[in-house]
């Protein structure tokens, strides 16, 4: 205790002459922090929005959502017995015909008379939702080239354009996929002949519960009542499952790259630290030879490290305060709901918590080797601690600190073994790194016989004793990796949504063809000019609700596979093999086959559900429970954007089902116009998706979304600027002392300045080129294995990283050596 009380004291009277030497572990803190802050405070802004709004953004207290067919009358009867207020919504697709023959693809809505029952419904100019009209978003109205009071044909009806919508409370419950929304009376929607057996449409039922009824309650006795019905519950703190979703994985990845900016930060830590603690050597000498005990030396030092690491993270609180406004703003139009921007404790003490234990982790094992320099050390002119050991408690301390981080990063990770994962990546990341800062010192080492001075000098600074070259390669390259990994998944990412997909992809998708209209569709596509290929199905929609006699939300399916046991799945049925077919496992039925249904299932969401040949999957259809026994596997090309189905069942039983079919159409897109407006004259239900229009709207919200994950990634590239930046500065005294004998013994300013620009550039290319080699690797085994992508490698983009590398390490390199070159030689002559 009186070693600590010791070690207090010499703080404070340190600490009154400022923190001059410690700003590099300041700033890389606040960096670090100010990251992880700013992601964990926007996620929680947007749960926040969710649970305030939850009522608005369903639409409703409580939801039932229904597939193909209405709820059951009873069901509804029961709701509005307890007290409760009911508003019904159809969803569905349809084409908006203008009077100048222009169409365009809806999502519409149909809503009846107490639609919102929570919100508002944002209209301009004010108009009533009431008789044959149709309210549009405003892009609708600018492709259509519409006004208020013209007329329009939706389906086999005629309505009349009355308002653009300018606000719809519930659109995240509801989002638009394939088209703008449209909004219609739902007692017009029979007008329009839209609604036919096995059309492609979602019911919604929103209950308005009585003041002081609990929605989980009241959900529960609804489910109690009605045990065995096919729609799906969900609450207003439930608003869209896939919204949190969302969240979940969107703040995993880019908390962990506000981590991997901490760990480049860590790094700069440890960097100004050992900096601070050499030019504060001679004191540290003078202190053991008065008699100072190494614990209190140890205490003093480390409660300066500690207070302006609390300042740092402070400092990095307020910044992530701001940098989560900044990203709100610049994110707005990619998150699903505006974020409540507010002080959320839990994720400013979770980042301050990363930032205390990473100080710790990065800082304990440089001042636990500082407090055994022996007196001697004032005597001589270097640190004579270098490579020394820092003690077991120290060590164990350390090691402590290190575990409490990673057991941080896991336990707070969405997935923990994604966090398990990414702390194997880092450390193998980091060894490598300081591998390579082996190879390149051994390499520069190994050269003898350069006559150009410059390049001898600036190859011998890389492997000299006290180099910076470990430190330098292992913030660099972390920074630069991540980038490079980012850059190469949104650049395949781009071009396959910009070139593969397109090339392979139909033109349109047709929807809604009902049985009696396949062969005259069939005739009007083929006849269409410039048409080169026309494939029809019959289409299905069908729920699993059992897996080899396991209730489907009893499953525990892999991560990549749970996708399928959510909602409805497309279903289609045939007895001849599809061409391009592709069998992993068993059999295909005979053509003319007539027995037990049969199913052919998507050989990777097999392997996910742990199903293989001979396990039965029950379905449902229209209310109808019916077992499917799994015949063969295939390998689903999901990329190819044509009619893949998870589930494809033998003819028979389904055949005889109400379902509709759906076609795609491959040809000239010069055609495109006049077949679509073909088909829909003539069909007015079916309805046209245009695949290169779906296909752009992905990679605008890919732009948007690799934007700010790049932005993210820059953060690590600007902590390893700090590192990269501290590094410089603490090598400023040996530069300056080079500087001056080397132009006391005749070198010029260019010389020198060429030999320090050598060992600059050379750590540069080599860092980058290191770090465009691990980020490649990363970003194969991202696109190839999780994103199940064909790789294409980007040479372009890997030469922007070495490139940006080498100009970053020279910027600085130039900076700190034009410095050393003004100073004097005689004064620094005379000290000597």
């Amino acid at each position: 205790m009186r070693n600590l009380r010791l070690g207090w004291t010499l703080a404070r009277r340190e600490l009154r002459g400022g923190s001059k030497g410690l700003r590099i572990v300041l700033a890389c803190l606040a960096l670090g922090v100010a990251a992880i802050a700013a992601v964990g405070s926007l996620r929680a802004g947007v749960e926040a929005g969710l649970q305030a709004d939850g009522a608005r953004i369903l639409g409703g207290d409580l939801e039932i959502r229904a597939r193909s067919q209405p709820a059951e009358p009873e069901v509804l009867d029961w709701v509005r017995a307890r007290g409760a207020t009911v508003s019904e919504v159809a969803l569905l697709r349809s084409m908006l015909i203008a009077p100048s023959g222009e169409r365009l693809l809806v999502e519409l809505k149909a809503v009846d008379d107490r639609y919102p029952l929570y919100g508002t419904l944002g209209l301009e100019p004010a108009a009533r939702l009431d008789g044959a009209v149709v309210m549009v978003e405003p892009s609708v109205a600018e492709r259509l080239g519409i006004s208020p009071g013209d007329r329009l044909r939706l389906g086999e009806a005629e309505v009349t354009f009355a308002a653009r919508i300018t606000e719809e409370p519930d659109r995240v419950a509801t989002p638009t996929i394939f088209g703008p929304r449209a909004l219609i009376p739902l007692s017009e929607l029979p007008a329009t002949g839209l609604i036919q057996p096995g059309s492609l449409v979602s019911y919604e039922y929103r209950f308005r519960l009585p003041e002081g009824v609990s929605a989980r309650a009241f959900a529960t006795e609804l489910t109690a009542a009605f045990p065995s019905a096919p729609w799906r519950l969900r609450r207003a703190d439930q608003a869209e499952p896939g919204v949190n979703r969302f969240l979940d994985r969107a703040a995993s990845f880019l908390t962990l790259a506000g981590l991997t900016a901490l760990l480049v930060g860590g790094i700069g830590v440890a960097t100004g630290v050992r900096a601070w603690l050499e030019a504060r050597s001679r004191t540290i000498a003078t202190l053991r030879c008065m008699g100072a005990p190494t614990t209190a030396i140890f205490s003093a030092y480390l409660i300066q490290v500690m207070t302006l690491s609390v300042l740092g993270i402070a400092l990095g609180l307020v910044g992530g305060l701001f940098l989560t406004w900044l990203a709100a703003q610049a994110l707005g139009a990619t998150l699903p709901i505006p974020p409540r921007l507010a002080v959320y404790p839990a994720p400013l003490a979770m980042a301050a918590l990363f930032g205390l234990l990473t100080a710790l982790s990065f800082a304990l094992w440089p001042l636990g080797r500082a407090g055994r320099i022996p007196g001697a050390a004032l005597f001589r002119d270097t640190l004579s601690s270098e490579g020394s050991w820092a003690g077991w408690k120290v060590a164990a301390a350390n090691a402590v600190a290190a575990v409490a981080l990673v057991a941080l990063v896991i336990g707070t990770a969405d997935r923990p073994l994604f966090g398990l994962y990414f702390c194997l990546g880092a450390l193998a990341a980091m060894a490598l790194f300081r591998g390579g800062a082996w190879v390149l010192m051994a390499g520069a080492r190994s050269l003898h016989g350069i006559r150009r001075p410059a390049w001898r000098l600036g190859l011998a600074n890389l492997h000299r004793p006290g180099s910076a070259t470990p430190i330098l390669l292992v913030a660099l390259g972390l920074g630069l990796t991540t980038l490079a990994a980012i850059a190469q998944i949104e650049g395949n990412l781009r071009n396959a949504i910009g070139s593969e997909m397109p090339a392979r992809a139909p033109n349109f998708f047709f929807i809604d063809i009902q049985p009696d209209q396949a062969e005259r569709f069939d005739e009007l596509a083929r006849g269409t000019p410039g048409v080169e290929e026309v494939r029809r199905v019959p289409s299905l929609r069908a729920q699993i609700v059992a897996v080899k006699g396991v209730p489907a939300e009893q499953v525990r399916p892999s991560q990549d596979s749970a996708w399928a046991l959510r909602g409805d799945r497309g279903l289609t049925y045939t007895g001849a093999m599809p061409e391009g077919t592709q069998l992993v496992a068993g059999q295909w039925w005979a053509p003319d086959y007539d027995g037990p249904p049969l199913v052919s299932f998507d050989a990777n969401i097999a392997r996910g559900w742990g199903v293989g040949i001979g396990d039965t999957i029950t379905i449902s259809v229209l209310g109808r429970d019916i077992d499917l026994t799994i015949a063969n596997l295939r390998q689903v090309e999901w990329r190819s954007l044509g009619m893949n189905f998870t589930l494809i069942a033998s003819p028979g039983l389904l055949s005889s089902a109400p379902h509709t079919h759906i076609a795609t159409v491959r040809g000239d897109a010069s055609a495109d116009s006049a077949l679509l407006r073909r088909i829909t004259d003539a069909l007015p239900n079916v309805s046209g998706i245009r695949v290169r229009e779906a296909l752009e709207q992905v990679a605008a919200l890919l732009g948007r979304i690799g934007g700010a994950l790049t932005a993210t990634g820059s953060v690590t590239l600007l902590a390893g600027a700090l590192v990269l930046a501290g590094a410089v500065a603490a090598g400023q005294r040996r530069r300056v002392r080079e500087a001056v004998l080397l132009k006391t013994v005749g070198a010029t300013r260019g010389q020198i300045l060429r030999a320090f620009l050598v060992e600059f550039g050379v750590l540069g290319a080599f860092a980058g080129g290191l770090a465009a080699l691990a980020g490649t690797a990363a970003a194969y085994a991202v696109v190839t294995f999780v994103m199940n992508q064909p790789w294409v490698f980007l040479p372009g983009t890997l030469a922007l990283t070495v490139a940006g590398c080498m100009l970053l390490v020279l910027t600085f390199g130039y900076a700190g050596t034009a410095l050393a070159l003004r100073v004097r030689p005689a004064p620094l002559l005379r000290n000597e």
